[in-house]
């Protein structure tokens, strides 16, 4: 849990913040099998948290769920919809076959894009199940919190990358323990997301591969623009930063290294909390006033 507070120059400051540790068996993120074991339990642990962080009296949160609660597609349009119903069918068909579950499962969030290089209108697709989602959302009602944004993990640690009109593409890279989530910012929108579930062994390969198909396809429109890859963000211990950046700056000819909170904006008033820790959190909370 944190709470920041709005510094001059661009500079957040983080003004209360907490962590907790959760025995293993209690939250087991998944996209669609139950998620909480003990509502009870977690309900307790947030109360105590909140308590520790000083906001057991705040009532509007904004809040990150794990990655592996939802998941994130941008779908492509070949063609142009003839009319808002045909948009609305292919959008449908997308769906439900990108999530593997029919759109009555689901609890959607989208977002129109703009078009891609070959001028094909692009959305923003982010879907949990609806019956997962429910479980969160029961945990914030029965504490009397109201949860004005629920959002994957990433969504929140990408705020950094988007927040200060940067030029050039940027980076995320969001693992967890089992795999990672890479998105390719260009300026304030995604340019590419993908969720790859992957041992600690295979996240060299992954990584790889997912660069080549940004260098090979995507990387010629950014060289086009001006817009070359500036900057990268590591979250996560499951991606070692210096190895993932090796392999980012050998595959793409670049020189980065993995940001950290300053180079962000973040001033950190303690040690004992770690950026990777409350990121997610963290960049939820710039919004409030953006």
């Amino acid at each position: 849990m944190v709470q920041l507070e709005r510094g001059r120059g661009g500079v957040s400051t983080l003004k209360r913040a907490a962590t907790v540790a959760l025995p293993e068996s209690l939250v087991r993120p998944s996209f669609d099998e139950q998620n909480i074991s003990d509502p009870t339990e977690l309900r307790v642990a947030l109360m105590e948290l909140a308590t520790s962080a000083g906001l057991l009296q705040q009532k509007r949160w904004s809040v990150a769920l794990p990655d592996a609660a939802s998941r994130t597609l941008i779908l492509t349009m070949e063609t142009p919809p003839t009319s808002s119903a045909e948009l609305e069918e292919v959008l449908t068909w997308k769906i439900e076959r990108g999530f593997s579950a029919s759109l009555d499962e689901l609890a959607i969030s989208r977002e129109r894009l703009p078009a891609d290089a070959d001028g094909r209108d692009r959305y923003l697709v982010v879907a949990s199940h609806a019956a997962v989602l429910s479980e969160y959302e029961g945990i914030v009602q029965s504490l009397g919190w109201r949860a004005g944004l629920i959002v994957p993990r990433h969504i929140g640690e990408g705020q950094w990358l988007t927040a200060n009109g940067s030029r050039g593409d940027a980076l995320l890279l969001s693992s967890s323990a089992k795999g990672f989530t890479a998105v390719v910012f260009r300026g304030k929108q995604p340019l590419i997301i993908r969720t790859v579930a992957c041992d600690s062994h295979e996240c060299e390969d992954e990584l790889y591969r997912l660069l080549l198909f940004y260098r090979d396809r995507r990387s010629g429109e950014a060289e086009k623009m001006g817009q070359l890859l500036s900057r990268v963000l590591i979250v996560g211990d499951l991606l070692a930063k210096e190895r993932a950046c090796e392999i980012v700056n050998e595959t793409l000819d670049t020189n980065l290294r993995s940001l950290g909170a300053a180079d962000l904006g973040l001033q950190l008033v303690t040690r004992e909390l770690s950026f990777d820790a409350i990121a997610a959190p963290s960049g939820l909370a710039t919004l409030s006033w953006r």
